[in-house]
């Protein structure tokens, strides 16, 4: 056979295995081939498969080798040598991960005390910029960068709640500063709500239950007020100190008429009891609705349906 087939027969053998060879085991079949031909092996494998001569005598190297010496050393499934193989971005580039924080970190998002964050530039975005900086990567490269450095993808969030007052802080601290005056002389402390409102009646709701099969729980149409059941209006009254709630339950409006109201049952109903020498009472809630600081109602049925001995009670 001439050196010309020897090759040809080579490079068949070669294009057929190809796709199932990796970089260990392609040596390795390299030094095989080369050694079975014989002087002159080497380079016709070499011109056959496009492989280096290096290539081939490190399968041979492979070959060679004790098979105890690799299994003690637990290398026996290594397809590269230790070492082997390029270098990672940031060992090559000093200054790539400082650099790459550098952008990210003004739009750093995450809870401080956790090691998760995210941020809000895509990774497309961060390499473009990186390589404008002098450096080559590739976002796939960014975003393996990403991972190591404690980095998340996420989705947008809603976090922006826009402007607020310059002195809110204060206003909160003014408050928890009075919560703990209060607590710390045995006076109650309460928060107050309207609760989510339900229609009373058969109307859809969302989950489902256990039926006979095709015999799902037949409901309304269309959710409109049922004129004689109306709808449920639960407000909620929260002792922070004793860690107790208590709802009352309207089926008429929510008033501020109703929210004193619903106040007045839970001093007579839980409220006296817990604290029997009670003189005041401090009570927190939002700014709208039947609570509303705005309302003169609000502040008008403190003064006619709470008792006067609560001070705070009966300040219009």
């Amino acid at each position: 056979m001439s050196d010309n087939q020897v090759v040809e027969s080579i490079q068949d053998k070669y294009d057929s295995l190809k796709p199932y060879l990796n970089e260990k085991t392609r040596r390795v079949w390299a030094a095989i081939e080369a050694r079975s031909l014989g002087w002159g092996g080497i380079s016709q494998v070499a011109l056959a498969t496009g492989l280096s001569r290096t290539t081939i005598h490190a399968g041979i190297r492979l070959l060679l080798e004790a098979s105890e010496e690799e299994t003690s050393n637990g290398d026996s499934n290594r397809i590269r040598s230790s070492g082997a193989g390029r270098k990672l971005l940031e060992e090559k580039d000093a200054m790539l991960l400082s650099d790459l924080e550098s952008l990210i970190e003004p739009v750093t998002l995450g809870d401080p005390e956790s090691p998760l964050k995210w941020t809000s530039k895509s990774v497309v975005k961060l390499a473009a910029a990186l390589n404008i900086g002098g450096h080559r990567t590739s976002p796939k490269s960014v975003y393996n960068l990403l991972e190591s450095l404690g980095y998340s993808l996420q989705s947008n969030r809603k976090t922006r709640d826009g402007s607020s007052h310059p002195d809110r802080d204060d206003q909160f601290l003014h408050i928890s500063k009075q919560v703990l005056h209060f607590q710390s002389q045995n006076e109650p402390v309460i928060s107050v709500d309207t609760k989510k409102k339900e229609l009373i009646g058969d109307f859809k709701n969302s989950g489902t239950e256990w039926c006979e099969k095709a015999r799902p729980i037949e409901v309304k149409m269309h959710d409109f007020v049922d004129p004689k059941l109306g709808k449920a209006i639960p407000y909620g009254i929260y002792d922070l100190t004793s860690n107790q709630g208590w709802v009352n339950v309207g089926i008429d409006h929510d008033t501020a008429e109703f929210a004193v109201e619903s106040i007045r049952h839970w001093w007579y109903s839980m409220g006296k009891e817990v604290y029997p020498k009670s003189q005041h009472i401090m009570i927190t809630a939002d700014c709208g609705g039947s609570n509303s600081y705005r309302s003169r109602l609000w502040k008008l049925m403190f003064r006619i349906h709470l008792p006067c001995n609560h001070n705070d009670f009966c300040k219009p």
